[in-house]
């Protein structure tokens, strides 16, 4: 618990937190890696040896060179690009693998390779995208932090308060409580920072947008983390890698920011947060 509360609380916000200060497009390159690092986890826990090397190199690069090319306004020629690139790819190795009665490599694989490749990275480019935006830097503190304190809500009052669990299978030791908490959290959260920025940076907060942030980004937040649990569930996997102390790999860190950073580009780009 210890070490799960030190990266949680104190490491990983204050190191995105000095990255995001660095120029745009040396964020894009941190969120390349991020993003190859989640896909080559995915693929290589729910793959069960049939996703080719070829598939799951194709899947890593394409998930580095689209948060890379969100960086300077070219992704969706990227994203279409390697879309083409990946399904020739693997649909090429599913059909060589086809021995006359079944493949080897079937479509589910096919779809798996597309998801971790194409799916997941445009996700996380929501980071680049929001860092390119007028007070990128804020604005990408805001989604990061706000699943950080969503999941840390959540994790905190299931611990203390938690007494109604197993409301999903998927994840039977996680309360009602737990879930309040996070979603609590991660509201006041969103305001509350509004409240430091406007202070520290002299700028002009939207206090509605920020709750509404707070509001669906707390919720997407809790949804990115129902979701990679139902997949280790099917799968039969605790953590996904070993990457970070307490947390497991990188995809078990940035799961929910899967589904919050896209949520949160959504609202600020409808209605500005500063």
């Amino acid at each position: 618990m210890a070490k799960r509360i030190l990266v949680a609380v104190i490491f990983v916000p204050l190191l995105f937190m000095v990255l995001l200060w660095l120029p745009s497009v040396v964020w894009a390159v941190v969120v390349a890696g991020i993003s190859a690092l989640a896909t080559f986890e995915l693929l290589r826990a729910t793959g069960g040896g049939k996703v080719s090397f070829l598939m799951q190199a194709a899947a890593i690069v394409s998930a580095a060179l689209i948060p890379l090319c969100h960086s300077n306004g070219s992704s969706m020629m990227a994203v279409t690009l390697c879309s083409f690139s990946m399904a020739a790819v693997a649909f090429l190795e599913a059909i060589r693998s086809y021995d006359g009665k079944r493949a080897h490599m079937g479509l589910f694989q096919v779809l798996l390779t597309l998801f971790g490749g194409i799916l997941m990275p445009m996700a996380l480019s929501a980071l680049v995208a929001l860092k390119g935006m007028e007070h990128g830097q804020y604005l990408t503190l805001l989604a990061m932090l706000l699943a950080f304190a969503t999941d840390a809500g959540a994790y905190f009052a299931g611990v203390f308060l938690g007494r109604h669990r197993g409301i999903t299978k998927v994840s039977p030791n996680k309360s009602l409580e737990g879930y309040i908490g996070g979603f609590l959290t991660g509201i006041i959260f969103a305001v509350v920072y509004g409240l430091i920025v406007s202070y520290t940076a002299g700028l002009e907060a939207n206090y509605l947008s920020l709750a509404l942030c707070g509001l669906f980004g707390a919720l997407a937040t809790e949804l990115g983390d129902l979701a990679f649990s139902f997949v280790k569930r099917e799968y039969g996997v605790k953590d996904f890698g070993h990457l970070l102390p307490g947390h497991g790999g990188m995809l078990d860190r940035f799961d929910s920011m899967i589904f919050c950073g896209p949520v949160v580009l959504f609202i600020v780009r409808l209605l500005p947060a500063f």
